[in-house]
């Protein structure tokens, strides 16, 4: 049986690490998703082709800077010293400025190398940085580390993988700028009547801005309300609140004790810390049971207490387009549709919000987001 050549094995190893890439490209096919489009891609080269870590940044709408979207490997963090990088700046910016792949397997010999002994101490010898690029200027920039060096075979590879990853993420941007135009919400009272059916619902006094956790708790409470056979809603704009009253016909009484319903004891809760009402009781006819919520418009107490309200969110901006979503009481299915993605890429969002907010609910999610002024 003949032997192998050192080119024959190198040949073997491009045909595998293709069939790598093939697969990995597969994943994220037909995603719309900036983030979620990335983060794949860097989890793959870390997790498929054993890559010490992998970061791609974007570039932001005024092409000053690079937003870092995703990070794998040893350092996961999106928001350390290179989470921003300014255009022209150190070996990322360059390469999105001037659009020239940079490949090295002497990383720590680098001139450019901020901390050579970071490089050193990490035993990082190879680095792949590649613009991604649409027409005559980068979107993007994709940044390979290795532990070993990089084969001539595998720079192949990164080169035809950065081609199917710009055009992902060239097709969710695109998506991104549509869903900008037709992302205005509805008005409360439409939502509403969506939820509850247009003729269970009238409308008192003039709309008024209500912050996102008010409307988040009053679409919850017609959610709810559905289930619980309500033949009318009246929602009231007062002079400093707004009321959603309600009749409900049902032979369950104990729905007019807060706590004695399940269903309707969150929304007491929710509405005590908001500074607001509720009450639920039989009618005079013992048939009906009369339902008020009433909730102030302004209801960031502790935020103001706290001083200015903090911009400077942790949640990436698509993930702050999703729970604004979540708080206007809109399903994994309707937010998909209107951010045009999947309803996975919408649970994949809702997942890192939760863990970083460090909240376990959706609705402690919105209360957290609000309280911090970053729904406003």
């Amino acid at each position: 049986m003949p032997k192998l050549t050192a080119t024959d094995l190198d040949v073997s190893r491009l045909l595998f690490d293709l069939k790598l890439c093939a697969d990995l490209v597969r994943q994220f096919t037909g995603w719309l998703e900036t983030d979620a489009i990335a983060t794949c891609v860097t989890d793959g080269l870390v997790d498929r082709f054993s890559c010490a870590f992998a970061r791609i940044w974007l570039v932001n709408r005024d092409r000053t800077a690079l937003c870092l979207v995703a990070s794998s490997g040893l350092y996961t963090r999106l928001d350390g010293s290179f989470a921003l990088v300014p255009m022209g700046a150190f070996k990322v910016g360059k390469i999105a400025q001037h659009c020239i792949p940079f490949l090295s397997n002497r990383l720590a010999d680098e001139e450019w190398v901020k901390d050579r002994e970071w490089a050193i101490d990490n035993k990082i010898q190879g680095f792949a940085g590649l613009p991604l690029m649409v027409k005559d200027q980068a979107i993007g920039v994709l940044a390979v580390f290795s532990h070993a060096q990089m084969a001539p075979e595998f720079l192949e590879v990164l080169q035809i993988l950065s081609m199917s990853v710009t055009g992902a993420l060239a097709s969710a941007l695109n998506h991104q700028g549509l869903m900008d135009k037709s992302l205005a919400a509805d008005s409360l009272s439409e939502q509403l009547a969506n939820i509850l059916g247009r003729q269970k619902l009238s409308l008192l006094g003039t709309e008024q801005m209500l912050s996102a956790s008010v409307t988040h708790l009053l679409v919850q409470t017609a959610q709810q309300l559905v289930g619980l056979s309500c033949h009318y809603c009246r929602l009231v704009y007062e002079a400093d609140a707004v009321t959603l009253e309600a009749m409900l016909a049902s032979p369950n009484q104990t729905l007019a004790g807060d706590s004695q319903n399940p269903m309707l004891h969150g929304i007491a809760a929710t509405a005590d810390c908001l500074g607001g009402t509720y009450k639920a009781q039989l009618g005079s006819n013992q048939k009906v049971i009369q339902l008020r919520l009433r909730l102030p418009y302004q209801t960031d107490l502790l935020a103001s207490a706290n001083g200015p309200p903090t911009r400077n969110s942790p949640l990436s901006e698509r993930e702050q387009e999703v729970i604004k979503l979540l708080a206007q009481g809109q399903r994994d299915r309707d937010i998909a549709e209107r951010l045009y993605i999947s309803e996975r890429t919408v649970k994949f969002h809702v997942k890192n919000m939760l863990k970083k907010l460090g909240v376990r609910t959706r609705i402690q999610a919105v209360f957290e987001a609000t309280q911090k002024g970053w729904l406003r």
